[in-house]
């Protein structure tokens, strides 16, 4: 009778990133769904602070300039406020949009934390979006202190701001790690036992348990460690022969490594193969010249 436990996978085996993405999958035209990554409101946060400091700045140096000709006549009162609207637009309105228009939805800010304005449908975004969110923006960041985007951030799972919902867009995270690959080698110990093993090919979802259990491993407390390497190597001793005497977690290593060092063999030779035909299935007969 089949053990219950081993028909069903073990909950210590669940992806841990299967449920961290799940609602960040894009569909795209074609039906393909994307992975990808919003960028969280610290993010988006730390983002806009460098943005609008710099924005600042740049208005604080202009106003002096206007400033300083006032104050040598150059300039009368009427020009002076004209010239103080003008820095104030170019600041929080032209200057954010045109970065985000030549650099491709990015801005200094963006750049820092890693993320990129694009559409809802991930495609690039255009000036229209640009200047929706540049005008929205003063709204929402500047004359309410960003409190209105803060609150609207926090109300969406994407971390929108009003200017985002308007414009159909929203920040993708692309700045993410790198992946770590968990591959092993044959332990030293199974070196000879490797070059004489027969490893038949493991059921899907029983390769996926052990997969899972090695990258797990580590961070597992000893007992279930133990356990679950136990019962892993129960499950697997019928695919392989010879049984090496050695504890189950080395053995289950042992298995994972022989196998994947043989699938990638085979996968060569098979590769090797085709390149060999490919001038003669790529050829024309008796010379027929290409045109």
């Amino acid at each position: 009778m089949t053990d219950a436990r081993v028909a069903s996978p073990s909950p210590a085996f669940t992806d841990p990133l299967a449920d961290a993405y799940a609602d960040d999958e894009l569909l795209i035209g074609e039906a393909v769904a994307l992975d990808v990554r919003p960028a969280g409101f610290i993010l988006r946060a730390g983002g806009a602070a460098i943005d609008v400091i710099i924005s600042v700045a740049i208005l604080i140096v202009l106003l002096l300039g206007i400033g300083a000709l006032a104050e040598n006549a150059l300039i009368d009162e009427a020009l002076t406020a004209t010239f103080s609207v003008s820095a104030l637009v170019l600041c929080f309105v032209v200057v954010p949009t045109t970065l985000e228009v030549v650099l491709k939805g990015r801005s200094v800010g963006k750049l820092a934390v890693g993320a990129r304005i694009v559409r809802d449908d991930g495609g690039a975004i255009s000036i229209r979006h640009s200047v929706i969110r540049g005008l929205v923006g003063v709204l929402e960041i500047y004359m309410t202190l960003g409190s209105i985007a803060i609150v609207t951030a926090l109300l969406n799972g994407r971390s929108k701001r009003l200017g985002d919902l308007l414009a159909g867009t929203y920040s993708q995270h692309e700045r993410v790690p790198v992946p770590v690959s968990h591959a092993r080698g044959v332990p030293v110990m199974l070196q000879a036992w490797a070059e004489v093993v027969d490893v038949a090919r493991l059921p899907d979802r029983l390769g996926h348990r052990v997969s899972q259990f090695l990258v797990q491993a580590p961070q597992m407390a000893p007992a279930t460690r133990e356990r679950l390497a136990v019962e892993l190597a129960a499950e697997v001793t019928p695919f392989v022969s010879p049984i090496p005497q050695v504890h189950p977690a080395l053995f289950l290593s042992g298995v994972a490594a022989v196998r994947r060092d043989r699938e990638y063999a085979a996968l060569a030779l098979q590769k090797a193969a085709l390149n060999r035909l490919d001038p003669i299935l790529q050829s024309l007969p008796h010379a027929f010249p290409r045109r």
